[in-house]
C-alpha cells in the first residue's frame, strides 16, 4: 500500500493535490482513498491531506502517521512543529519539498535520514497562501515519484476534477501537473510501497472521560488546559500587521476590539500586538483609521528580526515602510 501525506497552508490547493494524486491511481487499477484534514479553517493555517492506494480493499482508517511519500507544498511548515511535516518519517519515507534551498541545505537543517528530494518552487509571492497552482504541482510530482501513474491518468485526473473551474484554471493547471510530472523523470519509481498494517498489533487509545454538567448547559464542560493561550497561534501566519508608531493617533479601542484572537493588548495607552497567537487576518489593517498598520509578509518580518537582533528599529516603522 502506498500511503502519501501532502502537507501545505489554507488556500494552496492542498485537498486539490490529494483528489487529483487519488484519481489519478484510482485510473491506474488502485483502491483509493483520499482525505483532507483541516486544523484552523483559515487561509494560510496549516493543513494536510492523506492518501491511501492499493490494489486490494483498504481497511485502514484515520491520519496517516508512518507515510511512504511526504510532500511538503510549502517549506516555511518545516520550522512549525505543530504542522507535523515530519511526523512518523523513517529512512523508508521519500520527502518532497517545493523550495528555493537545495536538498542539501534542507537535509543539513532537519538532520534527515529519509530520502529528501526537492521540487524547484517558482517565484516567491507576499501571502503564500497565494502560491499558484502548487496544489497541482505537488499532484503531479508525486505521481511520477511513485512511478505508477501514466502522464495520460494524471491529465484525466486534472481534466474531471477540475472540471467545474472553467478551461482556463483546468489549462494552468494541466500544465503545472505535467510540468513537474516531467521534471521528476530522473526519481521515478523511488517511493515503495509500505507493509500493511497488522490488525492484531493494534492498541486502542487512552480513553478520555469529560464531565459533562447539566442539560441547561448543553455542552460539555471541559476543564482542561489546552487552548490557544497555550499555543502559540502565531506560527499560522503568513502576513504580519505592524504598527508604525508615528502615524499611530492612539485610538487603540479601533484595533484592539476588532481583533478576533484578542491579540493586541494596550501598554500605556499604546495597542501591542501579541505576535504569539496573532494569526495575521489583518482585519487591524483594514480597520485602523489613520492606516497606521501595515500588512508584511512574514518571511520579511523574520528577516527583518535577524538584522535587528542589535536593538535597531525596535518599533517596526522602517519595515512598516517598506
Amino acid at each position: 500500500m502506498f500511503r502519501i501525506r501532502i502537507h501545505g497552508r489554507g488556500g494552496q490547493g492542498i485537498k486539490m493535490a490529494s483528489r487529483v494524486l487519488g484519481s489519478a491511481l484510482f485510473r491506474a487499477g488502485f483502491t483509493v482513498q483520499d482525505a483532507p484534514k483541516y486544523g484552523a479553517e483559515r487561509r494560510g493555517a496549516p493543513i494536510y491531506a492523506c492518501v491511501r492506494a492499493a490494489r486490494e480493499p483498504i481497511n485502514e482508517r484515520g491520519a496517516i502517521t508512518r507515510p511512504d511519500l511526504v510532500v511538503v507544498a510549502d517549506d516555511t511548515l518545516l520550522a512549525v512543529p505543530a504542522a507535523g511535516t515530519l511526523q512518523g518519517i523513517d529512512r523508508h519515507t521519500v520527502v518532497l519539498v517545493n523550495s528555493h534551498h537545495s536538498a542539501d541545505t534542507w537535509r543539513e537543517r532537519l538532520n534527515l535520514d529519509a530520502t529528501l528530494l526537492i521540487l524547484p518552487a517558482g517565484a516567491e509571492t507576499a501571502d503564500r497562501a497565494e502560491l499558484p497552482h502548487i496544489g497541482a504541482t505537488c499532484a503531479g510530482a508525486a505521481a511520477r515519484l511513485l512511478g505508477v501513474v501514466e502522464r495520460d491518468a494524471l491529465a484525466g485526473a486534472i481534466e474531471e476534477e477540475l472540471a467545474g473551474l472553467g478551461p482556463e484554471v483546468v489549462a494552468q493547471n494541466l500544465e503545472n501537473a505535467l510540468g513537474a510530472f516531467a521534471a521528476m523523470e530522473a526519481e521515478q519509481g523511488s517511493v515503495t510501497e509500505g507493509m500493511a498494517v497488522a490488525a492484531n498489533g493494534f492498541q486502542p487509545p487512552d480513553w478520555i472521560e469529560l464531565p459533562f454538567d447539566d442539560a441547561s448547559v448543553s455542552a460539555p464542560d471541559i476543564r482542561a488546559s489546552a487552548n490557544s493561550v497555550q499555543v502559540r497561534t502565531g506560527l499560522w501566519r503568513t502576513l504580519r500587521p505592524v504598527i508604525d508608531y508615528d502615524h499611530c493617533k492612539h485610538c487603540w479601542w479601533v484595533c484592539s476590539t476588532f481583533c478576533p484572537d484578542s491579540a493586541i493588548e494596550v501598554h500605556d495607552g499604546l495597542p501591542v500586538i501579541d505576535y504569539d497567537h496573532c494569526k495575521g487576518c489583518m482585519i487591524c489593517v483594514g480597520v485602523c483609521p489613520p492606516h497606521a498598520i501595515a500588512g508584511i509578509p512574514e518571511y520579511l518580518a523574520q528577516q527583518q528580526e535577524a538584522l535587528d537582533t542589535d536593538g535597531g528599529d525596535p518599533d517596526g516603522s522602517d519595515l512598516a515602510d517598506r
